[in-house]
């Protein structure tokens, strides 16, 4: 009997290359299933960061045009910026939100009657044209936190100096509600 020098994958090797293997797909699918979670939210989390932007600088620009003093820069009773979460509704004539005087946004185009809403590209892609799709933000809420600053010595006041919060608040079916905080200083002076 000739012994034959020829050698290869035994069994064993061979099942655990493809224990191996499907260890690595499993991890990878998982992977790819957590991607496609993070970009189904990609959209609200993007108008949560526009609109607590929009709203930081409607302030400064209120601020810096004399529409309001820095005095009134403050949450009610003592300013005109609601105390806690709202929904986002449209600006009333002051032309800032999350104040008392806002109201129901008017419908337009294919956005109906109520809260903000956003108007976003049909199947085709364009924006602009019959196909539109209006998103509701009626799952959204803002609130606008003015706080005081202390000076260095953390007991007094800082008087030209206030920190404002503008936090974000979405709902997504079958999630828990999600945030997104911006925060910033504002002074007395421009």
């Amino acid at each position: 009997m000739q012994s034959s020098d020829q050698s290869g994958f035994t069994l064993v090797e061979t099942m655990i290359a493809i224990a191996v293997l499907t260890i690595g797909i499993l991890s990878l699918a998982a992977v790819l299933g957590t991607s496609v979670g993070r970009v189904e939210y990609a959209e609200e989390q993007l108008i949560a960061r526009e609109k607590a932007l929009q709203a930081l600088e409607s302030v400064y620009t209120a601020r810096n045009t004399s529409q309001i003093t820095f005095a009134q820069i403050a949450n009610t009773p003592n300013g005109i910026f609601t105390l806690g979460a709202t929904q986002l509704l449209c600006a009333g004539p002051d032309g800032l939100v999350n104040t008392t005087d806002d109201v129901a946004c008017p419908a337009a185009g294919p956005c109906p009657a109520g809260p903000e809403c956003v108007v976003l590209p049909g199947p085709d892609g364009i924006l602009g044209d019959a196909d539109d799709v209006a998103m509701s933000l009626s799952n959204f809420t803002r609130q606008i936190a003015i706080t005081n600053v202390l000076e260095a010595d953390g007991v007094t006041v800082n008087p030209t100096l206030k920190s404002i919060t503008v936090t974000i608040t979405y709902a997504q079916s079958g999630a828990a509600p999600q945030a997104y905080t911006v925060q910033a200083l504002i002074s007395a002076y421009n």
